[in-house]
């Protein structure tokens, strides 16, 4: 044996039958994504240990659990297969997490009948993790009982030895992750690159799942999602410095720690837009799910993908790896000259491209398939879509949506093999593009004069296409069924994302009219741009203040320039999230400040610092909790850093001039909360010699603050509704699901009797309502929020224009009388149906 290698055993952890891994039904562990070794059958119920260690993961449901072997090495024993839908029924657990055992301690309990009964398959992989630095020299086979070799398991050389062999100490750490959407492409990208200047050994634990930190796609497949808690090791001569580098990169948030921002949007318009609930959807139109909004008219062009795979069979082993090399640099050269030429958008997902086409881990798995024998196309598809499959067994539609990124690069080589890296698309004028799928470089390619949107038969809202057709402002719709597939090529069809649905082959009136609609909407736009500056008045004389949301003294300058008539929401988390401590004093009130002068004396409203939940910070430590949204968050954990919060109330006050900033405190529940803020608020108001202290206003964000809006007002200076969080507490309904992301709708009407409570509780004070949500930059919700009682509405500053115009059309009694009716509807599709009538009627 080489110098320096270190042997162990695997001891079986019960009585049972060894079968191959490969012949477990489940790919993740046949394919051996998630390490080599073997399963068991068992025959007896208690799990023992198979090794001396330390038990690193415990998963919640009882059914999986993983060891830091004494010989570096970790160890996973996974009992059955989908055995985690059992939810622990089944399960008894005798081991904690960090808990040190030996060979034979028994770890889990299960009922092997009840077990067998529920289960795919009794089938227990026991796997070594840690494949590159292993290798398995003999493995059992047949019948096993309990204590006896299973494997036996040589442990390369590692860097991470001493000069006197001993091995380097494993350097950990546990972190919570900050990213709204986890560890998606682009921040395992930055995590791989992070590791770059480094040679130590970094793993990341997520439950069972381990990852390679240097392998952009073994992070995806981690599954770490929104505040869930990772393990960090790290082993070897720089380990200290590489998981500093690791943990700082994560903990930063990488500038997608959310902010509770609202997207971007697309001015949207439907005045011109006759159909709007599925009561009215026209005759043979097919729905979908929004991607990006827009109205469109022009004629069908299907758009079929690449064929089968290429040949399994090619030349020799050196032939084929060189000519995989060669197709992988002129796909690289591709990526990078297009993200070189793109926005700052698809830069992002391109660069994330670039990182997986780099992973070590897919080049090494593709070459051991073309030393196998296999032709360098093969082994590139192979490889890559065995990864897709395994993102698209996560429970997380996002990660799973990114199994299209895979492809696109699997596509993306295979034609740089075939000498055709570029697609020269010629397409039809007004084209609207039907495909059952469309990869991000088939939508950057494709010439933007001549494509009017698409429609396809599979994907999500939220993937990385998506994502890129809202920035080209290319109106699409995603997940629309194999119904789109059989529209001919040539035929005419409207595309109406806003109303989520296709029409096909509408008659030539029909079409006129829609052609019409697009442009009078843009000569609407043209004029509210023209009167963007202007103050905003109902048609009747009503003053409706419209406001920004702001997120930076960049934005305010932007909202300036946009007509915006004050700030409704400075969101002030991106002074505090992504660093490693807090703002002091002096640097949040010049931040203030700055954006104080940009809006030249009108009213801004700070909104206290709101994290925790799905905004989770460093340096404010809080244990992990079942559900964060509904857990410590926003002023309940400002009220328990009282210095922060003081601190921060401090740099309001002292915004010149006086008056102009104003306070709002997010996530309100009770009156005592407002107490405690308000006291607080005098006394810094004092010790600054301050008259009058700032007005403090409340966020309404739950059914709670709504239904007691009236006590609540009558400690309140002001009300703002928070639209966002508001409808997926009074819906039920994350938010941030992909899957449900058609149903959260803030026209539904029980958020908008929400909203009504809210106007009456404050009218007994006298107190003004705002809404600084999405709902505010809706144009179908305007005239309901008008008509509800809102007085003042707060906007991503591009909506702006259009929103005054819209207002500027309204009375206050038409407005009215069309939210009563609202309020008595069956759903939010029935309330934008009488919202977009309503719009025809007014329309001058």
């Amino acid at each position: 044996m080489t110098s320096g290698v270190v042997s162990f055993t695997l001891y079986s952890p019960f009585d049972g039958v060894v079968i191959p891994l490969d012949a477990v039904p489940d790919p993740v562990f046949a394919e051996g994504m998630m390490g080599d070794g073997l399963a068991i059958h068992p025959l007896s119920d208690t799990l023992l240990a198979p090794c001396d260690g330390v038990v690193t993961t415990l998963h919640a449901a009882g059914h999986a659990i993983t060891l830091h072997s004494d010989a570096g090495v970790d160890v996973l024993v996974h009992i059955g297969i989908d055995t985690v839908a059992l939810k622990g029924d089944g399960f008894t657990a005798y081991v904690r997490e960090g808990e040190r055992v030996t060979i034979g301690t028994p770890l889990i309990a299960f009922a092997l009948d009840r077990v067998a009964l529920a289960a795919r398959s009794l089938a227990t992989p026991v796997l070594v993790v840690d494949g590159a630095s292993c290798r398995i020299l003999a493995r059992a086979e047949g019948r096993t009982r309990a204590g006896e070799p299973i494997m036996t398991i040589e442990v390369a050389p590692s860097e991470a030895r001493r000069q006197d062999g001993t091995p380097d100490i494993v350097h950990s750490r546990t972190l919570t992750i900050p990213m709204r959407h986890g560890i998606h492409a682009r921040p395992a990208a930055r995590i791989s690159a992070a590791l770059k200047p480094f040679t130590a050994r970094v793993k990341l634990h997520n439950g069972v799942r381990v990852a390679d930190g240097r392998s952009t796609v073994a992070l995806l497949a981690l599954g770490a999602r929104l505040a869930d808690v990772v393990r960090i090791d790290a082993e070897g001569s720089d380990a200290a410095a590489a998981l500093d580098a690791v943990c700082d990169l994560i903990s930063s948030g990488m500038d997608e720690a959310d902010r509770g921002d609202v997207a971007p949007q697309a001015p949207t318009d439907s005045a011109g837009i006759l159909a709007s609930s599925a009561a009215e959807l026209p005759p043979g139109a097919l729905r979908g799910v929004r991607a990006s909004p827009g109205l469109a008219v022009g004629v069908a062009y299907r758009v079929e993908q690449d064929g089968p795979p290429p040949e399994e069979k090619g030349g020799s082993v050196a032939e084929e790896r060189a000519l995989l090399a060669k197709a992988q640099a002129a796909a690289r050269g591709r990526i990078a000259a297009l993200a070189a030429d793109g926005s700052d958008t698809q830069r992002a997902i391109l660069d994330a491209h670039l990182a997986i086409l780099d992973d070590p881990a897919l080049l090494e798995s593709a070459q051991g398939l073309i030393d196998a024998g296999f032709g360098a196309g093969y082994a590139w598809h192979r490889t890559l879509a065995d990864q897709a499959a395994m993102l698209m067994e996560l429970d997380d539609p996002r990660l799973r949506e990114r199994a299209a990124d895979l492809r696109d690069l699997d596509r993306q080589v295979r034609r740089a093999l075939a000498g055709d890296i570029s697609e020269d698309r010629v397409l039809p004028e007004y084209a609207i593009l039907i495909a059952d799928d469309l990869l991000p470089s088939q939508l950057i390619e494709l010439d933007r004069t001549r494509l009017a949107g698409f429609c396809l038969e599979r994907g999500g809202p939220t993937s990385h296409v998506a994502i890129l057709a809202a920035g080209m402002g290319v109106p699409s719709l995603v997940a629309m069924g194999p119904g789109v597939l059989a529209v001919a090529n040539g035929t005419s069809v409207i595309l109406e994302a806003d109303s989520g649905w296709l029409e096909i082959d509408p008659p030539t009136a029909r079409l006129s009219e829609v052609a019409e609609a697009i442009a009078d909407r843009h000569s609407r736009r043209a004029i509210a741009l023209r009167d963007a500056e202007l103050p905003c008045l109902t048609a009747d004389g009503r003053r409706i203040e419209i406001f920004a949301n702001l997120g930076s003294v960049a934005d305010a300058r932007q909202a300036a320039l946009d007509g915006a008539e004050g700030a409704g929401l400075v969101r002030t988390e991106f002074l505090f999230l992504d660093r490693q401590h807090a703002p002091d004093e002096e640097e949040q009130r010049a931040v203030y400040q700055a954006i104080a002068d940009a809006l030249a004396g009108q009213p801004i409203i700070i909104r206290l610092l709101d994290i925790g939940g799905d905004k989770p910070v460093a340096y404010l430590a809080s244990p992990r909790e079942d559900n964060p949204m509904l857990g410590v968050r926003g002023i309940r954990l400002a009220l328990r850093h009282s210095d922060l919060l003081e601190c921060q109330l401090r740099a309001i006050a002292a915004v010149s001039p006086a008056g102009q900033a104003r306070i709002m405190i997010p996530m309100v529940s009770t009156v005592d909360e407002i107490r405690q803020v308000r006291a607080m608020l005098e006394r810094v108001a004092d010790m600054v010699g301050m008259t009058k202290p700032p007005q403090l206003g409340i966020m309404v964000e739950t059914p709670a603050a709504a239904a007691t809006a009236g006590l609540l007002a009558a400690e309140a200076d002001f009300l703002s509704i928070g639209t966002n969080d508001l409808t997926q507490y009074v819906l039920a309904i994350d938010r941030g699901n992909a899957d449900l992301a058609d149903r959260v709708d803030p026209l539904h009407p029980a958020v908008l009797r929400m909203i009504g409570l809210t106007c009456e509780g404050a009218a007994q004070y006298g107190r003004p309502v705002g809404v600084c949500g999405g709902a505010a930059g809706d144009l179908d919700a305007v005239p309901l929020l008008i008509g509800l009682g809102v007085t003042e509405l707060s906007m991503v500053s591009a909506l702006i224009p259009e929103t005054k115009a819209r207002v500027r059309g309204l009375t206050h009694g038409a407005a009215r009388a069309l939210a009563e009716t609202a309020l008595h509807c069956a759903d939010a599709g029935e309330v934008r149906a009488i919202v977009r009538a309503f719009e025809r009627d007014v329309k001058p």
